[in-house]
């Protein structure tokens, strides 16, 4: 115990398997808070006297705060230093979480989610940040491996985790649990981090801020993520506050990169992306946050909307892919070691794939352990791409860009994220429209098939007490709601051949990429 704790003669840093799980605690938490509320929305709006709809900004609200601080972190490091400015991230989560679970109306929960978004946001780049620092280069996918633990997870279990606390105590709960978990990190932090020699904080004197930059970006990113989380809701460009939305996060995110990309002290270094690694890694950790969000909403609707599952159920088809994660990370942590990232990349690009093809093969007769297996089997292949991507991402950029670099990587993964949910909704929503249009010409008074299902249908109920011309609209009644659970079974097909498509793209772009060597593990001392 005493060797854990020495701190390295001639770095001073304690061992980094000391400060992984210190760093990682509040941003489990902060992760967890994108999905955790989304199963209490009903609870939320009854308790606060408000509508279902309403209640959804209880999650856009966090999810356009969480976007505009992601990309923040590493100018705010810089400008606070990291050490500090983490500490305040933790203070504002916990606090507003309080507030949260406190809130006495809708208006006031929204305003509460909105600084718990803005706190929440500086945690995982800078705890990636720092991760990726304190690990040798040898160590580098254990390092992604613990970061992956809190950043893969956390949304898989959030749903069921929600749902059990609201059932079993209040919405409330699902934001006061943040409070002793967030004074623990406090506290580990205080003790156990320090910034780097290259991180000191400047003089606010001697800091130019770029308000253009910031205010463009802002803008942008907020009007991006209300569009993305409400467009469906609203119709998408049927309603005029889609279509303006989309033109401010159009012009906010066009100027922003013009912007920065000229600033001499930009608040985004954007002149990262011009490193090959990190713009195809970040392109792929987009692709990786479509896939991963968009199942993790496809998945509980199909289970319930069709299935008749409650809340609880479809979480615990989902929950054992989070165990099958945490098993796996920390062995593809260590076979980063052995194999080249991009090959590993591929496999797990193959796998995920595979299992949402092997989706795709889903009917109206899925049993419970055939839908959990096919998301283990999904889960595996999750492991095999966050690790290697990450290391991939930060292998060629200098230590003093890291927290920028981090910060971009996280907001292309929450975008994907924002994007994939968004897209798997509204095509879930049109195919079945769709597959509706093509069922209902077979589905006629001149079918024999029809008039038969029918006349059976009938039968069967006039048996049962009801009346002959009951009976015949019931059976009418019966038969067209078989034929919208068909045609939504084939619209959830659709979904899962789009998602499956878009990760057979991504083994094209490893061959574009730079070989990234494995490297030897070090000894350190401590």
């Amino acid at each position: 115990m005493v060797n854990f704790l020495q701190r390295d003669r001639v770095t001073g840093a304690f061992n980094p398997w000391l400060i992984a799980p210190t760093v990682m605690l509040a941003t489990f938490m902060e992760v967890l808070d994108t999905s955790v509320a989304n199963v209490s929305l009903q609870h939320i709006a009854g308790n606060l006297s408000a509508t279902v709809e309403e209640s959804t900004w209880v999650l856009t609200s966090y999810l356009v705060s969480n976007a505009i601080v992601l990309p923040l972190t590493g100018w705010f490091s810089k400008f606070f230093g990291r050490k500090r400015f983490y500490m305040a991230c933790v203070v504002i989560f916990t606090l507003s979480s309080l507030l949260c679970g406190l809130a006495p109306s809708l208006g006031m929960l929204v305003f509460f989610r909105v600084l718990q978004g803005a706190g929440g946001g500086g945690l995982q780049p800078v705890s990636q940040a720092i991760l990726v620092e304190s690990f040798p280069k040898g160590k580098q996918g254990m390092a992604m491996a613990v970061y992956a633990m809190g950043v893969v997870v956390a949304p898989i279990i959030g749903p069921t985790l929600g749902g059990w606390i609201t059932d079993s105590y209040s919405w409330r709960w699902i934001f006061l649990i943040n409070i002793p978990v967030g004074l623990l990190s406090l506290t580990l932090t205080s003790l156990l981090i320090s910034d780097p020699h290259y991180i000191e904080r400047k003089k606010f004197s001697a800091v130019k801020i770029d308000y253009i930059g910031l205010g463009l970006l802002s803008v942008g990113l907020g009007f991006l993520q209300v569009v993305l989380d409400k467009g469906q809701i609203d119709d998408w460009f049927g309603s005029s506050f889609i279509v303006w939305g989309m033109v401010a996060a159009g012009a906010g995110l066009i100027g922003a990169a013009v912007w920065e990309w000229r600033s001499r002290d930009p608040i985004v270094d954007l002149h990262l992306l011009t490193e090959r690694n990190f713009m195809l890694s970040t392109a792929t950790m987009f692709l990786l946050g479509v896939v991963l969000y968009g199942t993790t909403a496809l998945l509980p609707i199909f289970l319930q909307t069709l299935l008749g599952y409650d809340a609880m159920t479809s979480g615990l088809v989902l929950s054992p892919g989070g165990v099958a994660v945490l098993i796996l990370l920390p062995v593809v942590g260590m076979l980063m070691a052995h194999i080249e990232a991009r090959w590993m990349v591929m496999l797990g690009a193959l796998v995920i794939s595979a299992s949402l093809f092997h989706m795709a093969g889903f009917n109206l007769n899925v049993t419970f352990r055939m839908a959990m297996w096919a998301r283990i089997y999904q889960s595996l292949g999750m492991a095999f791409l966050f690790v290697p991507i990450n290391v991939m991402a930060f292998n060629f950029v200098k230590r003093e860009k890291v927290n920028n670099a981090s910060g971009i990587l996280n907001l292309a993964r929450n975008m994907g994220g924002s994007v994939g949910i968004s897209s798997v909704a509204t095509e879930l929503s049109r195919r079945a429209q769709v597959h509706q249009n093509i069922l209902s010409g077979h589905v006629n008074t001149f079918s024999a098939a029809y008039q038969r299902m029918v006349a059976g249908s009938a039968a069967t109920l006039a048996v049962r007490g009801s009346d002959p011309v009951q009976a015949s609209a019931r059976a009418h009644a019966m038969v067209y709601g078989l034929l919208q659970r068909q045609a939504s079974m084939m619209a959830f097909v659709d979904d899962f051949w789009m998602l499956g498509t878009i990760f057979l793209c991504l083994i094209p772009l490893m061959f574009v990429m730079k070989k990234v060597r494995p490297h030897k593990s070090t000894v350190i001392a401590h």
